[in-house]
This record gives C-alpha cells, sequence and structure tokens, in this order.
C-alpha cells in the first residue's frame, strides 16, 4: 500500500534540499559533537552522511522493507562507527534523526497537497505509517550499532591505559624492570602477566625487577596472578627479584598464600639495582 514510485522521485528529487535544510537548522550551542564542528572535511562528510541517508530512506517506497533495511545497515555501520559520531552525545545524534523525519513529513504534506485529491487518505495514511514505524527501527538499529562500538573503543582505551600504566623498562640486556603503580585489580593482573611474559621474550632478559613500593592494596587475586607471574617467568628461564614490599603488602600477601620462597626480596628498588650492579 505505501509503495509509490511519483512519491519515491518527488522525495528524491528534494534530497539535497533538505540535507541544506537539516544543516543550516542545526543548533549550534550543544558544546561537543559533529555537529558544531567548524572543519570544512567534517562538515562536508556529515552533509555526505546525511544525503545518503535520505537516498537510502526513500527506497522504502519503492522496495520490500526487508531488502530496504538489509541496504541502510551499511550506512548504519559507517556512521555508527564514525570517529565524530563516537563523540557525540547518543541523544544528540537520536534528536537529529527526528527532525530528519519531520521533514520527511515536511515533505510528503507538500507532495499531497500539489496533487489534491489524487491518492486516498488510506494510501496517504500508509506512508506516514511507514515512515514513523522504519524511523523507529533504524533508531534502535543504530543506537545497538553505536553503543556496541562505544563499547569496543572504551575497551581498547582500557587496555591501552593499563599497557601504558604497566611498562617494561630495560636496564641492561640482561635485566628489565617492572614498576607497579597504582591499583592493580584482576583485569590489570592479567594484561601484566600476558605483557610482561611477552615483553621479557621479546628483549631477551633472564632477570626481572618487580618494583611494588607503588602498590597500595593486594587482594587474593592479585596475590594469585602476581604468584602466576613470578612462576610463568621463571618457567621462560627468568628470575624475578622483589622490592618495595609494604610492611601492610606483605602481612596480606603471607595471609593470602603468596609463596615468596620462589623468589629474591630487596627492601627497595634502589637497593636492588645496587646490589644487581656489583652482581653483573
Amino acid at each position: 500500500m505505501h509503495r509509490n514510485k511519483e512519491l519515491y522521485d518527488f522525495l528524491l528529487d528534494h534530497a539535497e534540499e533538505i540535507t541544506e535544510e537539516w544543516y543550516r537548522t542545526l543548533e549550534k550551542n550543544d558544546p561537543s559533537g559533529v555537529y558544531i564542528s567548524e572543519d570544512p572535511d567534517v562538515i562536508n562528510n556529515v552533509k555526505r552522511q546525511n544525503y545518503e541517508f535520505h537516498l537510502a530512506f526513500f527506497k522504502i517506497f519503492v522496495t520490500e522493507k526487508e531488502e530496504f533495511l538489509s541496504n541502510l545497515e551499511k550506512w548504519i555501520g559507517e556512521v555508527a562507527q564514525d570517529e565524530e559520531h563516537l563523540n557525540t552525545p547518543l541523544h544528540r545524534i537520536l534528536k537529529e534523526f527526528y527532525r530528519t523525519q519531520e521533514m520527511y513529513i515536511s515533505r510528503i504534506d507538500q507532495f499531497v497537497e500539489e496533487r489534491q485529491d489524487k491518492y486516498t487518505i488510506k494510501e496517504i495514511t500508509s506512508w506516514y505509517q511507514i515512515v514513523d514505524l522504519t524511523m523507529f527501527k533504524i533508531l534502535v538499529r543504530f543506537t545497538e550499532e553505536h553503543t556496541n562500538y562505544s563499547q569496543k573503543r572504551f575497551q581498547k582505551q582500557q587496555e591501552l591505559i593499563l599497557e601504558l600504566s604497566s611498562p617494561i623498562i630495560t636496564l641492561n640486556e640482561q635485566v628489565a624492570l617492572l614498576p607497579l603503580v597504582g591499583e592493580v585489580d584482576e583485569s590489570r593482573a592479567k594484561i601484566i602477566l600476558e605483557k610482561t611474559l611477552e615483553e621479557c621474550s621479546r628483549l631477551g632478559v633472564n632477570h626481572l625487577l618487580l618494583d611494588l613500593s607503588g602498590v597500595a592494596v593486594m587482594d587474593k587475586i592479585v596475590a594469585r596472578e602476581l604468584g602466576q607471574l613470578i612462576d610463568a617467568l621463571k618457567l621462560v628461564g627468568v628470575e624475578t627479584t622483589l622490592s618495595g614490599l609494604r610492611p601492610e603488602i606483605a602481612q596480606s600477601a603471607v595471609q593470602l598464600g603468596l609463596n615468596f620462597g620462589k623468589v629474591s626480596i630487596k627492601p627497595s628498588l634502589s637497593n636492588t639495582i645496587k646490589v644487581m650492579e656489583l652482581s653483573l
């Protein structure tokens, strides 16, 4: 009932006009997001994305719904993972979908008015209904994809932060230093284990100085991961020397079952380095 080639052609003829009107009437008082950028490349890109959305959306009037939604998936995927849109609040993006829908309704009103009694109320109503229903489905899919990419990006950022917060520093060809600072939770402990083994193997060192003077709390999980790290390093031929164990951390480690008998322990990092320099 809603498919109509004449309406499709009419909307297609007004696609560029809709994009220009949409961009011209954007609210520019929002302090963040793609819509306030003054970068010509960003502006041209967001206009292109808006225009291509019209081209894809209007096909609902000439194609089957399933085919239409399938074709629109590519647009949703591109925009949802676009860096500029990922840096734009989701509610702001959804607002622009609704503004675009209002523009579509306005153009359909114009189409109907210019043709007076050519189409029945039932036909006209079906156009409004399909626009509303289709836009709702697009909003759901876009929100899913935007949220998915946002979570993936956040996870990658967290992993990078964790990696940077656990740097392996080479002291010479045989010895490396891993200074742990701040809170070590289970997630960070697992990354430390994986990255430390990789780096020690890559660097070819045979001794790791593990300084814990910057660690404030050690729970059972962290103690287990630390013990696994020491054991794993030993299996690949890397001896471990611990330093900087605060009294409360040492007490907690013993209570949690961390076996210090497998490693050398020094009171401080400076003392460790001094001893290592004398023995190397």
